[in-house]
């Protein structure tokens, strides 16, 4: 999400983000040992409803509730966003559960890796250029190197799409929601994640700059299954058009439209 601020120039969005999002429900995680060399997201915050605007976004300048970038594309601005885009997604469902009489229970950890096997999630590795979530562990993972490239050329409106999906998922497992094919399960997880997004924009919590939705179309068009994936295949996310509908279902209509139930 940018806001009054200069567009990065867009690469391949295809040669990017082709695998955005893997398959949830690995069986038990394992977690690497850290490397302090890059750039790290800071841990989750404990309180789940702690508002968006923490000392930090404080201090880059826009408000205690609005989530804005300054449009620069280095590792501590990406950084900032993934602490971002964290902070309002548990903020954001612990306001959901809220008005349902729950409370909820902010995803464990978020982790970044650089290589394959680095993290491993139910004894199995972690492919690089990957994200996600991890069922048994609680935990989000992502490969930095390959999320930080794509925050480079795609903008900022990657990162919280990327995490907005990822935490979708854990908030599945906290619902109890089981399908018996991995396109329901992915197609839900992407209209949960555009119902968090929209509705954080028209909250004022969240500021779009001009063109970020055409990043999310071209973006979610980008990362469909190839033409000749079954759709009830194991890992199957759905056709390009039906990733960019469930999102903007999500989007336009709230969580009314994610069939939650």
């Amino acid at each position: 999400m940018t806001a009054h601020a200069r567009r990065r120039p867009r690469g391949s969005l295809a040669g990017l983000v082709v695998a955005l999002v893997a398959a949830a429900g690995c069986v038990v995680g394992g977690l690497p040992e850290e490397d302090e060399s890059a750039p790290r997201v800071p841990p989750q915050s404990q309180d789940p409803e702690q508002p968006a605007g923490s000392q930090a976004q404080q201090d880059r300048g826009p408000g205690a509730q609005t989530t804005r970038a300054d449009g620069t594309d280095t590792p501590e601005e990406f950084q900032q966003d993934m602490a971002d885009a964290q902070r309002l997604a548990e903020r954001y469902w612990a306001e959901q559960f809220r008005a349902s009489g729950q409370r909820f229970q902010p995803i464990r950890r978020v982790v970044t890796y650089q290589r394959d096997g680095e993290v491993t999630c139910g004894g199995q590795a972690i492919p690089a250029n990957n994200a996600v979530y991890c069922t048994p562990g609680d935990f989000i993972a992502y490969d930095i190197g390959w999320s930080f490239s794509a925050f480079r050329q795609i903008g900022d409106a990657f990162v919280f799409y990327l995490l907005g999906h990822e935490y979708a998922h854990g908030v599945q497992i906290r619902l109890g929601i089981r399908y018996s094919f991995t396109i329901q399960q992915e197609l839900q997880a992407d209209c949960m994640a555009g119902a968090f997004l929209g509705d954080s924009v028209r909250a004022g919590t969240l500021v779009l700059d001009d063109g970020d939705l055409d990043e999310f179309r071209e973006g979610l068009l980008a990362v469909g299954d190839d033409p000749d994936q079954p759709w009830f295949a194991e890992g199957a996310h759905g056709t390009p058009q039906q990733r960019a509908d469930s999102f903007f279902r999500g989007y336009e209509r709230s969580l009314a439209g994610c069939d939650l139930g």
